[in-house]
This record gives structure tokens, sequence and C-alpha cells, in this order.
């Protein structure tokens, strides 16, 4: 693969939820912007993590790489074809996987084998093959011994690893994950770290632990106002602070 192959490329994408959606405030009964005029590319070899607050668009915005959503302006393109049609995005999704945010929305079969064998039977292997790939696959991520686990009784993070396990056993030549280390114990997240670290494909990883996006990424880019900020336009850092608030949940942005 050539370092600087366009894998990904966004101009100028706007999009916008139904006020009755409520993805954001309501503006007098109109649609909520959440994609504003924004612009993004992913190169061959990028390692890039996104941190941003919650609300900003970074899950909109993996959808609409993977055509899940249709923006309401603006150029998508993928492997430097530009798509519009569901026909045409579902010729590039196996070769950009997306792990979803809740596990739950990617496993599906009752047996952890058959999740990770049901990418590779898509793309037309066999069903010896794809048992060969799906094998291979929890050797790779060290949990071969969950192979014929019941996959709603997995605790979260056995869920997650299989969930990053479909997606890699289709040989994609990019990743989207998203949240993959939320709500998880520090054992699956070092593990997940790890993995992240050994791959050599591109990769953009929306996460709110900065210090795992700066284990794993080559850039950390955030998102404000529908819009990326890279790397010269952010500082991002972490504080200590004592406020009255301090018990309460709350957001710094």
């Amino acid at each position: 693969m050539v370092d600087k192959k366009n894998i990904i490329k966004l101009k100028n994408i706007s999009f916008s939820y139904p006020d009755s959606y409520q993805k954001g405030p309501s503006l007098n009964g109109t649609d909520v912007k959440v994609l504003n005029d924004l612009s993004f590319e992913l190169n061959a070899n990028d390692k890039i993590g996104m941190i941003a607050p919650n609300g900003s668009g970074k899950t909109t915005l993996l959808h609409i790489i993977m055509g899940l959503c249709q923006p309401d302006c603006g150029v998508v393109e993928l492997f430097g074809e530009k798509l519009t049609k569901e026909k045409e995005f579902a010729l590039y999704r196996p070769k950009i996987g997306l792990m979803f945010q809740d596990s739950d929305d990617q496993l599906f079969n009752p047996y952890v084998i058959d999740d990770i064998a049901f990418g590779p039977l898509n793309l037309g292997f066999s069903q010896k093959e794809a048992l060969i790939i799906a094998r291979e696959i929890l050797s790779d991520l060290g949990i071969e011994d969950l192979e014929n686990s019941i996959v709603h009784k997995l605790s979260g993070g056995q869920k997650r690893l299989v969930a990053l396990a479909t997606v890699l056993a289709m040989k994609p030549e990019a990743l989207l994950l998203d949240e993959p280390t939320a709500g998880l114990d520090m054992e699956v997240k070092t593990r997940i770290e790890g993995i992240l670290k050994n791959l050599d494909i591109a990769f953009l990883v929306v996460a709110h632990d900065f210090n795992f996006l700066k284990s794993i990424s080559s850039r950390i880019i955030s998102m404000t106002e529908g819009k990326v900020l890279m790397d010269d336009q952010i500082h991002i850092h972490q504080h200590e602070h004592i406020h009255k608030y301090g018990h309460d949940p709350h957001t710094h942005v």
C-alpha cells in the first residue's frame, strides 16, 4: 500500500437531524445542524485519534463516512471514488471496518465463532475458509477461549473484543472505532491498546480517554461547531481543578 494513498476524503459536509430527533438544542423548531461544512481526510498509515465533547458529531461523522447517514451537502470519497448511493457505499464498506459504540449493535449471532465468521462468509469465502479466518483472529486477539461462547452471556469487555474481531476478520484497509474502550476495565483497555499499536492499517479512533489516544495515535484531532479541528488548531491538556460542583457530573470544552 502506498503511504499517501487516500482512503477517506470528506469535503464541505453538512448534516442536520430533524428537530424532533433532538440531537441538540432546539432552534425555534428548525433542524439541528450537527456537521457544518466539515472536511476531513484519512490516508494510508494514518493513526488518528479524535477527542471531543458528547454531542459534537463524532459518531455522526463515522456514519457519514460509511453511508449510514446521507449528508445534506458535501462530498464523500472513499479510495478516490465519489459516493452518493447505497449500492456504491456497499461496495466499499468491507474495506473500512466500523466498530460501533455499542457492541450489541454489532453482534447478532448466538455464538462468538459465528459472529466472526459472518463477515468472511459474506465476502465469498467458504464455510471452512471463514472458520479458519475467524480462528486466526481469535488467536491474534488472545481470545480463542471464547470461540464457542454464547454472545449474550459475555461481559462488556469480552463483547468489545469480539466486536473488534468481527471487524478485523474482514481484512479491512482502515478502521473506524467509536469509543472502543468506554466503560472497560484497565485490563481490557490495555489489551485493545496493544492490538491497535500492532496494526499496520490506517485508523480513526474516537474516544474520551486522552492517554489511550496518545498511546495509539500519531495525531489527535477534535471537533467543535460541526467542524474538525486539526493538530495545529487545538491544545489538549490534562488538569486538576477544584470548584463547588466537583462532585457532580460536568463537562469542560
